[in-house]
């Protein structure tokens, strides 16, 4: 099977976000998926990306992987201006029979949390009177979910429901709040030079992200024995669910999106173990794709970069311009070879 996966460029300063364009041939037919949107502008590189390169006007799938602005906010673009099958993503606000309660507050009605979870969730919620308005089908993606070739191995419909949208940073009123996302951000400030080597890793075991990217879809496809992991921004819980549901991933995964854009609260050495094989592989056999802001100075971490070269990865970043990676498709003209990132001894963290 012919397939290609594309990394849009989203962002020029610090902020990132994520883009993914990605086509299969089914008999004599291709397919399309766009799996998040980036921000509008990119919203609008896709549109014209999928004219341009895929000669159709046509998405069969959109897949939002979560509620983040820089994620979701394209996907409007994107359903205006191309013809979408299928739109899939999380609802929380349809759900309030079964987390009320989760929340502090008694005098919050079921009705009151659905208008406030629709107000919080405002990247995401237009896209579903969107595709209401097209008469386009929505689904929502959950552990099991087929979406094409894909299939979705986290979260599952219990984990988000009660466990991962109570404590999301957007719901209101959460029984236990820790603060997550000032910590984490926080935690990405902090410099320290760091040194390394091939066998001596620093990325530490105990990484914490939030709910939110916690929920992000995570997709794998098996395309003629070559396996393929989409992320989103999820986090070591997630990974692991994902890993625990499915663990033959690991027997021939060869492209993987590195989650959150090379953020180091996301990976954890045991979870790179169980998806990619131990540290210290010396032959480059899988790709890893991370979507980085063209100015970003941060991200992605030196200490992830590093963690995914040992298990044997090539790691392609955005940084201003479209990654492709692809299998059995006709060269384009003008499109030139990605540089790799390079491995690190010595770098500030």
């Amino acid at each position: 099977m012919n397939y290609e996966i594309e990394f849009l460029p989203v962002g020029n300063g610090e902020k990132s976000g994520d883009a993914i364009c990605i086509r299969w041939q089914e008999k004599n037919k291709y397919k399309v998926m766009v799996v998040d949107g980036g921000t509008k502008e990119s919203g609008e590189q896709i549109v014209e990306h999928v004219k341009r390169y895929y000669n159709t006007e046509v998405v069969d799938y959109v897949v939002n992987t979560h509620p983040d602005q820089d994620h979701a906010s394209g996907l409007s673009v994107v359903l205006e201006k191309l013809k979408v099958r299928e739109l899939w993503i999380h609802r929380p606000w349809n759900y309030t029979q079964e987390i009320i309660d989760y929340f502090k507050d008694k005098r919050i009605t079921k009705e009151s949390l659905k208008r406030r979870l629709q107000d919080s969730f405002s990247y995401v919620y237009p896209l579903e009177e969107l595709a209401i308005e097209k008469n386009i089908i929505i689904k929502e993606p959950y552990q099991g979910d087929k979406i094409g070739i894909f299939e979705v191995l986290s979260p599952s419909k219990e984990w988000y429901l009660y466990e991962l949208i109570p404590d999301f940073n957007k719901t209101p009123d959460k029984k236990e709040s820790i603060l997550q996302e000032g910590f984490e951000k926080f935690a990405e400030k902090v410099l320290n030079w760091i040194e390394e080597t091939f066998d001596k890793e620093t990325l530490k075991i105990d990484g914490t992200t939030s709910a939110d990217n916690e929920s992000s879809v995570i997709l794998y496809a098996n395309i003629n024995n070559r396996g393929i992991l989409l992320t989103g921004d999820a986090g070591i819980k997630a990974l692991n669910k994902a890993y625990k549901y499915k663990p033959t991933i690991s027997n021939n995964l060869k492209f993987i999106q590195i989650p959150h854009h090379g953020s180091r609260n996301n990976v954890n050495p045991d979870i790179l173990d169980k998806l990619l094989g131990k540290k210290g592989q010396k032959i480059q056999n899988k790709i890893a794709f991370v979507s980085v802001s063209k100015n970003s100075k941060t991200h992605p971490r030196q200490s992830v970069v590093n963690a995914f070269i040992r298990r044997g990865c090539k790691v392609i970043a955005t940084k201003g311009s479209t990654k492709q990676h692809y299998k059995s498709m006709p060269e384009r003209k003008g499109w030139t070879r990605a540089k790799p990132l390079q491995f690190k001894e010595c770098f500030e963290e």
